[in-house]
Parts: C-alpha cells; structure tokens; sequence
C-alpha cells in the first residue's frame, strides 16, 4: 500500500468520515490526508470541522460552497423533471452525492492525489453515486473504501475504534441513527427504524419541523410564482432557489408537512427502511405540479410521466452524469417553456391544498369548461367522436357476435 502518498477524503465529519482519517494513515503508510466536505446546504454541521479534521491526523479541510450550485443546477432540474423515486422519495441525498463527488475530483486532481476515499458503506447507494461520479470525470482515479476492506463491521465497532484513538464524536450509541442532512432534506436511519414495524418517535428524530399533530390549528397561506418551471419569488419577494428553499423548509416545518416513512428498494438489491424530512421540497413539487396541470396539454403531461419515473431512477442510481439524463433534461426543459405563472397554497397540520392557481399560459377555458350556457363549444359534435372513438370497439363486439352465431 505504500504507493498510496496523497489521499482526498469525502468528509462530513460524521462517525465513518472521522475515523477513516486515522485508518487511511495507518494502513497506507501514513499517507497524507486532505478532507474535502462539500456546503450543500447543512448549516451547522460544518461549524468546528476544520479543526476535528485537522485533530484526527488531516493536512487540511477544503469546505467547498455548493448550495446555489447544489439549488439551481441539480434540484431545480429534478423538480422540473417531477421525478420521485418509488413516489415518495424526493432524491436528498441522490442528487447531492453528484455535485460533492465533482468538487472533490477537482480538488484530488488539482493537488496530485494518489486516490480518493469516501465513507459509503458497502451496502448502500452512496458507493455507486460516489464512484460513478469519480469515473466520469477522473476515470483512472485510484478509489478507497474502506468499508469494504476494513475489518469494522457495525456502527457500534466504529465507535470502540473511534474512542480507541480519541476521535471526538458528537452522538452516542443511543442516538447513532445514520443521517444525512443538506438543504433539501435530512434523512434518518438504523436504531429502532431497522424494524419496519416500530412507529417512528418523532418526537425524539425530528430536526426541520413538527408532527402534524403538533402543528398551529391555523392555516399558512402561501404563494409561489414560477418562469419557464423554475420557482422565484415566495409571496412577491424574488429570491434565488437556494433561499426560495430555506424559506420553505421553515414554512413547511412549522406546518408539520413532508414528513416520509419510507421502505424503499436500494440500488444494490435489498429493501431500506428510513425517515424522511422534506418540508420545503414537498411544498415545490405540488406547487409546480400544480401548474403543469393548467399549462401542459394532455399528451406531453402523459408522457412526461414516463419520463419523470426514468429521471428518479437515473438520480437515484447516480447517473447524473449520464447522456441520458443530460437529454432527458433537455426534453423536460422543453416542456417548461409555459410553466410560467402563480400558485397559492394552504399549508395545515401536514396538508397542501391548492388554493388558486393563474397563468398566461393556461390551457383551461372557463369559456370551453362552463356547465354554463356558451356558443365555443357544440355539444353535438361529441356523437361523431364517440363513434369514431369507440369504432375499435365496435368491431370487436360485432366480429364476437358474428362467431357466436357459427
């Protein structure tokens, strides 16, 4: 292992980053360590890492500022898109690996690194969206990971080992859930959600708001304007999507909205079950849905659900840097040229409901639609349609009946 010299670590901080950095020295030789953890949005998590990465054996800490990157060019396109793994993950940690595995393999090349490690444990979907990501931009990059050498094997080994060589650590063995946390979103996972037959306690995991139950007993109203699909202003204020985002998440968690148990299908063949808080993300996706449902025809909403299905599973597999997202993105965008226009929302006790929705682009003709008198629309014309419609049909039942007869 001795040609291994300069290795760029994936650092969040958390208990697999903090303790691979005393691992990777002791296996490689005492290899220099350079941390990079990537800013999607975390806030408070980042505070002291320089000085815990520094601590525990690294050089040095690269915090790269990605969350208007991370907002415009990975989550606004996936919300566009309306993709939702399994319809009901909204991708948090999918479509934040892409853009830290980027940065990184910048910063490994621009110092000579050797490799490249991340913590992803060897179960999971992180490993694949990690290393796609590396090949795709740093193809004969050298990758470490270490859970799929190392001889820990649990959670609970990783912190004997961390207190072993004095690695400080934030959580205990009580409340070692497994998260991840960006602007999006924050997971939980492990503990007592293993069992798919424990209730969450909520109560106790909740970071980004409240149960419904513990929600005001009075509405939020909001509203949403969006350009060509891409939300920018929250009640008449323009903000970029990062801060459009924010605002949300605290908006949406203090109404107890978009709270998830999921059991979902990993990539790597087994079934996760986890918690999900996305207050914010849950409140974009049913305003924009809502739009698409004035300003797209019938035949590009249909097929741009089929598309939508493909999107999730092209993120959620960490192919984002893939000619067929990068075409389906082009598609979706296509679509978005009239998703333009305002959506007004009532946010109570873990609902969304609409409550109004306008646009120049809309494809609805109260004129056309009225249970009213009108002189647009002749409801004769509705028999000759039927007819040629339902022909197929027709021929069908009468070829049935004609051998019936034999």
């Amino acid at each position: 292992m001795g040609e291994i010299k300069k290795v760029v670590l994936a650092y969040s901080g958390g208990l697999d980053t903090s303790i691979i950095i005393p691992w990777l020295k002791e296996n490689y030789d005492n290899c220099e360590v350079i941390a990079v953890a990537g800013n999607v949005g975390q806030g408070g998590e980042l505070e002291g890492l320089e000085e815990k990465a520094k601590k525990t054996g690294a050089s040095k800490l690269y915090i790269a500022d990605l969350t208007d990157e991370f907002a415009s060019d990975y989550i606004i396109p996936t919300v566009k898109a309306g993709a939702v793994y399994e319809g009901k993950y909204l991708l948090g940690t999918s479509f934040a690996r892409p853009i830290i595995a980027k940065r990184i393999v910048e910063i490994a090349l621009a110092e000579g690194a050797d490799a490249i490690c991340h913590g992803c444990t060897g179960k999971g979907n992180d490993q694949v969206r990690f290393e796609l990501t590396i090949k795709a931009f740093a193809p004969n990059m050298k990758i470490i990971a270490p859970w799929r050498i190392w001889n820990l094997k649990s959670r609970d080994e990783e912190i004997d080992y961390a207190e072993a060589h004095n690695v400080p650590l934030n959580i205990t063995r009580e409340t070692n859930y497994s998260k991840d946390k960006n602007l999006w979103h924050l997971s939980h996972e492990g503990l007592d959600l293993e069992d798919p037959a424990n209730e969450p306690d909520y109560d106790k995991i909740l970071e980004l708001g409240v149960t419904p139950e513990k929600a005001p007993d009075k509405p939020t109203y909001i509203t949403l304007s969006f350009e060509k699909g891409t939300p920018v202003a929250l009640d008449g204020k323009k903000m970029k999507p990062s801060a459009l985002i924010a605002e949300l998440n605290k908006l949406g968690g203090a109404n107890g909205i978009g709270i998830a148990d999921i059991v979902e299908n990993r990539l790597v063949g087994m079934k996760s079950r986890g918690v999900y808080e996305t207050p914010g993300g849950t409140i974009l996706y049913f305003a924009h849905e809502v739009l698409e449902s004035l300003c797209l025809d019938k035949e590009t909403a249909h097929f741009k659900q089929h598309v939508a299905l493909k999107f999730a599973d092209l993120v959620y597999n960490g192919q984002w840097f893939t000619p067929l997202r990068e075409a389906l993105s082009a598609f979706v965008d296509s679509t978005q040229q009239t998703v333009t226009g305002e959506v007004k929302l009532k946010l109570y006790k873990g609902n969304i409901t609409p409550a109004g929705v306008t646009s120049p682009y809309s494809l609805y003709d109260e004129e056309i639609a009225t249970f009213s008198e009108d002189e647009v629309y002749d409801q004769k014309d509705s028999a000759g349609f039927i007819n040629l419609f339902g022909l197929p049909i027709k021929v069908k039942a009468l070829m049935e009946q004609k051998n019936k007869k034999k």
